[in-house]
C-alpha cells in the first residue's frame, strides 16, 4: 500500500504533545476506542456519495446488480481480485446464506460477477468497469467532504497503511476470515488521498469484525445467539475480548500515535 508524503511526526496533530505524553493509551483500550471512530468516518465517506452512486448503479441495473461489488469493491477490482466461498461466508457470517446465494445469482445474471469454482465470485468486465466509475464517485465525494483537512487525511492514510500491513503479518497465523478476504485493499497508482483512507479504514472494519466472531465463538455463541444477545456482563465481556483480539495491530503504532490518530478520525467533518 502506497503512501503519499506524510509530514514529520513534529507537525503530527493539532494535540500538543505535553498533553499526548501524559496519557496512557495501550493497544486493547485504543481498540476499543478507535472502533466507533473509524466506523463513523467510514459510514460518512459512503454516505457523501450516496446519490452519485446510486446514479452509477442504475446505469448498470440498480441494487440487484452492483450490491457485493460496492461492499467487496477493494477485493473485487485488484486485477484478478477473488473473493473466495470461504471469503465470502465470513464477510455475510449474520446474514442468512440462501439470500446471500441469491443475491449472487442475480448480480451473475446481470453480467456483474461471475461464480468461482470454490463457491465465491470475481467481476466480470463489466463489473470492473463499474467498480473503475465508483472509484471517480469516491474520489470526488471524499475530496469534497475532507477538504481542508489534508493533513489529517495524510496522516490517518500513513498510519493506517501500516496498521494493515502489520495486521497482514499478525494474519499468516489466523484461520482466514474476511479480513483476509478484504486485504490489502486495491489502490492503484494514482488514487488520491480520501480514497485511500475510506477504504484503508473499511478493511480495518473487517480484521475488528473477525475479533469479535473469535470472541463470540469462544463464549460459546453463534451469529444468531449473539445478535439477540441484550446488554449486561456476558456482552460487555465479549466486547472486552473483541478489543483485546483486535489489538495487535496497533502496537505498531506508539501510544502519541494512537492518541492522534483518535484525534484525527474525530476531528474529520461527517
Amino acid at each position: 500500500m502506497s503512501d503519499p508524503a506524510v509530514p514529520g511526526r513534529g507537525a503530527a496533530a493539532d494535540v500538543p504533545s505535553r498533553n499526548v505524553e501524559r496519557v496512557e493509551l495501550p493497544p486493547h483500550r485504543f481498540a476499543g476506542l478507535v472502533a466507533p471512530a473509524v466506523d463513523r468516518a467510514f459510514a460518512a465517506g459512503m454516505l457523501a456519495g450516496r446519490d452519485d452512486a446510486a446514479e452509477l448503479s442504475s446505469r448498470y441495473g440498480g441494487p440487484a446488480a452492483s450490491g457485493f461489488l460496492v461492499e467487496f469493491r477493494t477485493r473485487l477490482a485488484t486485477p484478478g481480485g477473488t473473493v473466495s466461498g470461504p471469503g465470502l461466508a465470513a464477510l455475510t457470517r449474520y446474514r442468512d446464506p440462501a439470500t446471500c446465494q441469491r443475491t449472487l445469482d442475480k448480480q451473475v445474471a446481470y453480467g456483474m460477477l461471475q461464480r468461482v469454482p470454490d463457491g465465491g465470485c470475481c467481476a466480470t468486465d463489466r463489473g470492473l468497469a463499474f467498480l473503475g466509475e465508483l472509484w471517480q464517485v469516491h474520489a470526488r465525494a471524499t475530496e469534497e467532504l475532507w477538504a481542508g483537512h489534508d493533513d489529517r487525511v495524510t496522516r490517518l492514510v500513513s498510519a493506517l497503511g501500516r496498521v494493515l500491513a502489520y495486521a497482514l503479518v499478525l494474519a499468516e497465523s489466523d484461520e482466514p476470515g474476511a479480513f483476509a478476504a478484504m486485504a490489502p485493499p486495491h489502490e492503484p497508482e494514482g488514487s488520491p488521498p480520501g480514497v485511500l483512507l475510506l477504504n484503508r479504514l473499511d478493511t480495518l472494519r473487517h480484521h475488528r469484525a473477525d475479533a469479535h466472531a473469535a470472541a463470540w465463538t469462544a463464549a460459546g455463541h453463534t451469529a444468531t445467539s449473539v445478535a439477540a444477545l441484550p446488554p449486561g456482563p456476558e456482552r460487555l465481556a465479549i466486547e472486552q475480548e473483541t478489543d483485546r483480539r483486535a489489538a495487535g495491530p496497533y502496537a505498531v503504532l506508539s501510544a502519541e500515535e494512537r492518541l492522534v490518530m483518535l484525534a484525527d478520525l474525530a476531528a474529520l467533518p461527517g
